[in-house]
C-alpha cells in the first residue's frame, strides 16, 4: 500500500515551522476572541517584514505581551515600552509597539460595540461566511482586495495601526476568513 503524497501550497517551502502553520492554522476559520487578536498583533508586527520571521519570534510575543491578554496589554505604561524595546524576542520598533498598545484598546472598543471582534470582522464577509477561493496556482494569489481595503479602511478609522490592505489580506487568510490554499493542496 502506497502513502499518499501530501500536496501543499508552495509558498511555504520547506521550512518545517512553515510547513506547520500552513497544515494547522492558515486558511482555518477562528472564531476565538484572543486568537483573532494574536494574529492582529502578529501580522501588525510582520508589515515590513517576511511572515517567517514573525512565527520564529511568536513565542517571543507570546512572552512579552501577556499571552496575548488584550486587557492586560492596553493597560501597559511607558515602563513596559521601555521594558519591551529591550525584548529580543520580538521585534524592538516602538512604533509597532506602541500600536500594539493602542490596537488592544481600540479592539476592545470594537468588541463592546459589536459584542465580539469575530462578528465585527465576519459582518464584512457575505452571509457572515468564509470566502473559498478555488486557486489553481501561487500565480493566481492577490495581496489585496476590494474587502480587504474596506476592512483596513475601517479599522484604520477605529485606530488599528499597522494594518494596511496588504496586511489585513494577510490576516484575513491566516485567521480564515480568506482560504486561499491552492486546490491541489492536502489542506484545503
Amino acid at each position: 500500500m502506497s502513502k499518499k503524497e501530501i500536496v501543499r501550497c508552495g509558498w511555504c517551502g520547506t521550512d518545517e515551522l512553515y510547513q506547520e502553520y500552513h497544515d494547522k492554522e492558515w486558511g482555518k476559520p477562528v472564531k476565538d476572541d484572543k486568537i483573532l487578536f494574536e494574529f492582529l498583533i502578529l501580522e501588525s508586527a510582520q508589515a515590513g517584514l517576511s511572515w517567517i520571521t514573525i512565527l520564529r519570534k511568536r513565542e517571543g510575543y507570546k512572552n512579552a505581551f501577556s499571552n496575548f491578554d488584550y486587557k492586560k496589554i492596553a493597560k501597559y505604561t511607558e515602563e513596559d515600552v521601555e521594558r519591551l524595546l529591550q525584548d529580543p524576542g520580538i521585534i524592538r520598533n516602538r512604533l509597532k509597539i506602541n500600536a500594539t498598545i493602542h490596537n488592544a484598546k481600540s479592539f476592545m472598543e470594537i468588541q463592546k460595540e459589536f459584542g465580539s471582534f469575530y462578528n465585527y470582522l465576519y459582518g464584512f464577509l457575505p452571509d457572515q461566511q468564509p470566502i473559498i477561493n478555488n486557486l489553481e496556482s501561487l500565480e493566481h494569489t492577490v495581496a489585496t482586495t476590494d474587502l480587504s481595503d474596506r476592512i483596513a479602511k475601517d479599522l484604520k478609522k477605529r485606530g488599528i495601526k499597522f494594518f494596511g490592505s496588504t496586511t489585513c489580506y494577510a490576516y484575513m487568510q491566516a485567521v480564515g476568513m480568506v482560504n486561499d490554499h491552492l486546490a491541489t493542496c492536502s489542506f484545503r
